[in-house]
């Protein structure tokens, strides 16, 4: 019997149009820029990180010093020097006292006193690299609120 008969009821299967659908394209776009934007947010500049590092160490030790200086009622300076740091009033070995990066430095002043009053004068140091110079790192303080990382505007 022929499938063309007037009494015969059976569809022949339509055939699907081959390629994507425009959902399918836009759904891969979609997931390809978020993923773009994912790796582009990860990838940071390299050269900068080791200032970072210190510049974020420093802040966590100045206000460690501080609360040290508070607990004990000792007055707390923090002294820069050509190659580290120190922290006067405390222990010698109470606080690391050099940086991680051997190119990191001080500009300007390096002394800042940590206490032992809760409310210390507003304070700041500047921190550089002598691989990137022209980068600065500014961590202080308004004398209330904890040390805080920011960059140096040239």
């Amino acid at each position: 019997m022929p499938t063309s008969a007037p009494g015969n009821r059976s569809v022949a299967p339509l055939k699907r149009a081959a390629g994507f659908t425009l959902m399918e394209l836009m759904v891969v776009l979609s997931i390809i820029a978020i993923a773009a934007a994912g790796v582009s947010f990860a990838v940071r500049d390299a050269g900068g990180a080791p200032l970072d590092r210190d510049a974020q160490r420093l802040a966590a030790l100045l206000e460690s010093a501080r609360a040290r200086s508070r607990l004990s009622g000792q007055p707390v300076r923090w002294v820069a020097q050509p190659a580290g740091f120190r922290f006067e009033g405390l222990p010698r070995d109470a606080l690391p006292q050099g940086w991680l990066d051997a190119h990191t430095q001080v500009l300007g002043p390096g002394v800042l006193v940590l206490g032992p009053e809760p409310v210390i004068p507003p304070q700041a140091v500047v921190l550089t690299s002598s691989d990137r110079p022209e980068r600065a790192l500014r961590i202080a303080t308004d004398g209330l609120r904890p040390f805080a990382v920011t960059a140096e505007q040239p």
